[in-house]
């Protein structure tokens, strides 16, 4: 099994919206405000609404829960959900709270996408896994590297 490099992502967020601690932890929901997928085979932009609903949990691990949808420069419409785990560590806290970059190799920061789409030529995007690593950008960005598995 091998990886291959598929896009670059990025997004800015909003300040999020704190649901607050509940039995499950603590949730919080960052709502995407832009955002680009740029890769060999996909260049498209964030359209229509898109948020993370993140939940800190008791062992500091966040949970991600994201949903959005991308429009290609050709005019397909692609819908992205992926759930990830972020390690709460000092720089993923410092990240969040004063809107400092990070690097990859910061902390544990993985998720799995899943994309779908009925979109002319990108009908592979529903037949292939994929996993990335992120990190924080200045402000409330993120950054992925996606990668599909061969």
């Amino acid at each position: 099994m091998d990886l291959e490099f598929e896009a670059r992502c990025t997004a800015q967020l909003k300040s999020p919206l704190m649901v607050g601690a509940g039995p499950m932890g603590i949730r919080m929901v960052f709502q995407v405000v832009e955002g680009e997928l740029s890769g060999p085979r996909i260049k498209a932009r964030v359209v229509g609404a898109g948020a993370d609903w993140v939940l800190v949990g008791s062992d500091n691990w966040a949970r991600m829960d994201v949903r959005a949808q991308f429009e290609t420069e050709d005019g397909a419409v692609l819908y992205a959900q992926y759930h990830g785990l972020i390690e709460m560590n000092d720089a993923t806290v410092r990240a969040l709270a004063e809107g400092t970059p990070t690097e990859f190799t910061d902390h544990y920061f993985r998720i799995t996408p899943r994309l779908e789409t009925g979109g002319e030529g990108y009908e592979w995007v529903n037949q292939a896994l994929f996993v990335g690593q992120g990190r924080f950008l200045p402000g409330l960005g993120l950054e992925y590297e996606i990668y599909r598995i061969v």
